[in-house]
């Protein structure tokens, strides 16, 4: 298979109805890829779908669309079980959605601070209901799309809904450490990249100038093709592959992550 033909792969890409999820979508699909493109909610996912037919001239039937609200963990899981039915042997699963945590410390109704739910809870339930899928046939993989400032995290185990002392940067923060962290999980080969710093939403937190979202998405998409070799929980800055934080290759951190996520992920799981 050449470097750019990627017409076997099925790919889900989280959070892919604007930013880099969007523009991954897109590579993924002119690459010959099929893409189930996932929004919040249905009429975000259709309506991305369509601008990727009507924009980038992908033809429909490679792409599919998916809805899951994850603020809410049982949307997770019916998506999980609709990709499952549908698509029983994935390639690749982008855990890309992400939102910057709110200024004020703010609960969803499943009880988890909300950034740590939308960037880690939801893509870790969603990673283990679709290990049968991306175990079907060797070569599945996960693409993390982290952050930088995950370096600048700590996993508060004692309170990690921050409910005690709450700041926006560091309730972030800490949701794209244990994305990171999660990546080397041993039960599904993981990676993470971090995409540089990009004019997303995610922007302000950053506090500097970002490149396009289309010049993020390509160190994504590099990470989908199989002829690109992955390690289990390696971590990329952009197409270089660097140590991550300290935290981040722990078994006992990994371990543990594991513990506290099933807690929180519950009935779900």
């Amino acid at each position: 298979m050449s470097v750019f033909d990627l017409s076997s792969r099925t790919v889900l890409v989280t959070g892919a109805t604007s930013g880099i999820g969007f523009e991954t979508a897109r590579r993924l699909a002119e690459r010959g890829a099929t893409v189930l493109v996932h929004g919040r909610t249905a009429e975000e996912a259709q309506a991305a779908t369509d601008r990727l037919i009507a924009t980038a001239g992908i033809d429909a039937s490679q792409l599919c669309a998916f809805s899951a609200d994850f603020t809410a963990l049982e949307e997770v899981e019916a998506m999980a079980r609709r990709v499952i039915a549908e698509h029983p042997r994935l390639d690749v699963l982008v855990n890309n959605a992400a939102i910057a945590a709110p200024e004020r410390h703010t609960l969803t109704a499943d009880g988890n601070e909300i950034a740590l739910q939308v960037n880690f809870l939801a893509h870790y339930l969603l990673t283990c209901l679709l290990e049968p899928a991306l175990t079907s046939r060797p070569g599945g993989r996960v693409v993390n799309v982290s952050s930088s400032l995950h370096r600048t995290a700590s996993i508060q185990w004692n309170d990690p809904q921050r409910a005690r002392r709450y700041s926006r940067l560091a309730a972030y923060a800490q949701s794209q450490l244990a994305l990171t962290v999660f990546a080397a999980d041993p039960r599904v080969t993981a990676v993470s990249v971090h995409p540089g710093v990009c004019d997303t939403d995610l922007l302000p937190l950053y506090g500097v100038e970002g490149g396009t979202a289309a010049q993020g998405a390509a160190h994504v998409v590099r990470l989908c093709d199989p002829a690109i070799d992955v390690v289990n929980g390696a971590y990329y800055d952009r197409d270089q592959r660097v140590d991550p934080a300290p935290a981040a290759t722990e078994d006992r951190t990994v371990k543990r992550l594991g513990k506290l996520a099933d807690q929180l992920v519950g009935q779900h799981a």
